[in-house]
């Protein structure tokens, strides 16, 4: 069967057992150091993609995919909005909302708030707050009976359950004989709920949005409406294409421009921790420059006879090429499994090492993800191994140049 020469003395030299063992052990040591690289590098983004998926889905679980406002503030035709709003192909779910802040008082305790009235019925179209009420439920939101729901950490700042009375008090004031006088309304606390986001959690408080209308004096306008998309990540096309239909001025908005600077943090983070670890790689890779060295040292009388033999130096750089690419594609793929084993396993190998010793290296107390959630991407795995494979080639150019440049006479002149 016919190979080529380069192939045939390169995988012939990576098989063979050398004199010098400390050779095999520096080969050796660059193929589990790549494939280390390459599976630290797959586990981390994965873990790193599965946190970013789980704050995007806890954020977008109480911001909408889009939001339409009215450009002087108030929208007065939200209903006619949200039915041409709703025809679009993308959008899902349609719910008006008012939104505006205001203060919480019970007892001694005192706490800024974000008020969001909203339409019990409607609101899971757009949201998944229902889903995560500790007490009560969103349908305890009725018109006319001034009830809210809090936030865990707000209701607990607060020192408030379900059933207390608490005090809101709008920023808009009201003029009386005595002059002029903030709003206050005192609502019962029904519902409870935790989102898992602080933000959330500690400073929003819901209401029906007839009661929000009345208490902030918008009438029957709202703030705007919320919309969610079959697909969040063609908000920004949607948003515009709603906005071209609609007759008149409006605001329009998407997740990516209210959390934009968020996003753009851990697209950051990924890049820095994807460059650090890469350097790993990289020190592995190139310890083959070493390896090659050495064995372009220990074969000169080999490359002799075979340059004399007629080989080129176009071939004896070849071979030599072919044996550093093998220890880098054994790594690589190594590197490879392993990291895809871990990244799809990472949650149960965690616990097992926090039930093995006893700890708790994501508190539930501390971290509302208390999880390491993973999210494995094949782009990720095929960017990671064509990286890890340039490296290693990169790696051999410099030995295999050498030994192509080994003069036959000076090599044999004391063998």
């Amino acid at each position: 069967m016919f190979r080529p020469i380069e192939l045939y003395v390169g995988l012939r030299y990576t098989r063979a057992k050398r004199r010098n063992h400390f050779i095999s052990f520096i080969s050796l040591t660059s193929m589990l150091g790549i494939a280390l690289g390459v599976t630290a590098l797959i586990t981390v983004l994965s873990v790193m993609n599965g946190f970013e998926k789980e704050l995007r889905e806890r954020i977008l679980g109480m911001a909408a995919h889009a939001t339409v406002s009215g450009a002087s503030g108030a929208l007065e035709d939200w209903r006619a909005v949200a039915e041409a709003a709703g025809r679009h192909a993308q959008v899902v779910g349609v719910a008006p909302y008012v939104q505006a802040e205001g203060m919480l008082t019970a007892g001694e305790a005192v706490r800024g708030v974000l008020v969001r009235g909203v339409l019990p019925e409607a609101e899971p179209a757009v949201s998944d707050v229902g889903q995560h009420m500790q007490a009560g439920a969103l349908t305890d939101l009725a018109p006319g009976t001034f009830n809210i729901a809090l936030g865990r950490d707000l209701a607990r700042t607060l020192g408030v359950e379900v059933g207390d009375k608490v005090t809101l008090v709008a920023p808009q004031a009201r003029v009386t004989p005595a002059g002029l006088l903030p709003r206050l309304r005192r609502f019962t606390v029904v519902a409870i709920f935790q989102v898992g986001m602080y933000e959330y959690d500690a400073a929003l408080a819901l209401v029906h949005l007839d009661d929000a209308a009345k208490l902030f004096q918008l009438e029957d306008a709202v703030s705007g409406v919320r919309l969610k998309l079959d697909d969040l990540f063609s908000a920004p096309r949607v948003a515009r294409e709603v906005a071209s239909a609609l007759p008149g001025r409006y605001w329009v908005s998407d997740w990516t421009q209210q959390h934009a600077n968020f996003f753009r943090a851990v697209k950051t983070e990924k890049t820095v921790m994807f460059v650090i670890l890469t350097l790993i790689v990289a020190v592995a890779a190139f310890n083959i420059v070493s390896t090659l060295i050495m064995v372009v040292s220990d074969k000169e009388a080999d490359i002799a006879i075979l340059r004399t033999l007629g080989a080129s130096p176009r071939s004896i750089m070849g071979m030599f090429v072919v044996q550093g690419s093998v220890i880098g594609v054994i790594g690589t793929v190594m590197g490879a499994l392993g990291g895809v084993a871990l990244a799809l396993n990472v949650e149960s190998v965690v616990g097992a090492i926090e039930q093995l010793f006893q700890v708790k290296f994501l508190s539930p107390d501390v971290y509302y993800i208390s999880d390491l959630p993973s999210d494995l991407h094949g782009a990720d795995v095929l960017r990671i191994s064509l990286v890890a494979l340039a490296l290693s080639l990169t790696a051999t150019l410099y030995p295999a140049w050498r030994a192509s440049r080994t003069q036959p006479a000076e090599a044999l002149r004391y063998e």
